[in-house]
């Protein structure tokens, strides 16, 4: 969030406060552990506020609308080079269903035009940083490494030439667990795991248990059931739950946005919940008629 040189001056001076912290996780501890090195040394117990990342998911169970799916998850995934802490990460998808919703990515997919953003016709434009790059390009060929646990169905394709450039990138995963369903990257690739139908409940907890964040996810589906089922299993694993709609796309006053887990306090940034952390309450009693006797009055 800023060079240390600066943040050894704020965080040890007697009069900090608070942090309102949104970035990396590893970040975040340290600037938390500083603080907490210094307590002794403030005139209040500083107010902590952070939003860190996330793998974030979509959960489609078999009664699915197959269009949403793609269309969503296409916007989820890959909007804004999945460069957002909200964007789809990891999907799990039914084995009946898979067939369909990999023949509408193939379709889509080609359709998106990577390139410099003073193009309108552009949807994804280039990766910030050659940091982030380089680190986007890893899990790709972490995938093509990996033939056994990986299969990439779409994309795989970056270019560096002239700026930081990455394909939108579809890869199934036969391990539920593997790196590339469980680690963030921040960058435009989405990991799938198809599971068999009768395996709904289970995948639920799967999904539950793969990560240790907790920001955003989706379930796709049309039974009822299944939705208040997904609802209860999840309910601590996104802060942000969305039904059959792509995990992204708060909006900041009327979406409080936030989640727990290694994902951040879960404080709901825009809302009133954020704000009520950086009031200090005071109570004020004013007795007009006081007490003459100390006695309780059973004292006689």
């Amino acid at each position: 969030p800023f060079e240390s040189t600066y943040s050894d001056v704020v965080l040890k001076h007697p009069d900090f406060a608070g942090l309102h912290f949104t970035g990396s996780y590893e970040t975040l501890i340290h600037l938390w552990n500083e603080i907490g090195k210094n307590l002794p040394n403030y005139k209040n117990f500083p107010r902590i506020v952070g939003e860190t990342g996330g793998k974030d998911f979509v959960l489609v169970h078999s009664s699915a609308d197959v269009d949403a799916v793609a269309a969503n998850t296409i916007r989820g995934a890959f909007e804004y080079q999945g460069q957002k802490c909200s964007a789809a990460s990891r999907m799990y998808v039914p084995q009946s269903l898979w067939p369909a919703i990999k023949k509408r990515f193939l379709e889509e997919l080609p359709k998106i035009k990577v390139g410099p953003t003073e193009d309108l016709s552009v949807f994804m434009g280039a990766i910030i940083t050659k940091d982030a790059f380089d680190k986007i390009v890893s899990y790709i060929e972490e995938a093509k490494k990996n033939p056994k646990t990986y299969e990439i169905v779409f994309g795989g394709e970056y270019d560096s030439s002239k700026g930081w450039f990455v394909q939108p990138t579809v890869i199934v995963s036969r391990d539920p667990k593997s790196k590339l369903m469980t680690e963030e990257i921040f960058g435009p690739v989405l990991t799938v795991y198809i599971y068999p139908d009768a395996e709904y409940e289970k995948t639920l907890q799967l999904c539950d248990e793969s990560t240790q964040f907790a920001l955003t996810g989706s379930i796709f589906a049309q039974d009822r059931y299944a939705i208040v089922q997904a609802e209860r299993a999840l309910r601590y694993a996104a802060g942000n739950f969305y039904i059959n709609d792509k995990p992204t796309g708060a909006v900041v006053g009327r979406q409080p946005f936030g989640g727990a887990r290694h994902s951040g306090t879960n404080d709901k940034a825009g809302s009133w919940i954020n704000l009520i952390r950086w009031l200090s309450p005071r109570t004020i009693k004013e007795t007009l008629v006081p007490p003459r006797d100390w006695r309780r009055p059973y004292m006689g």
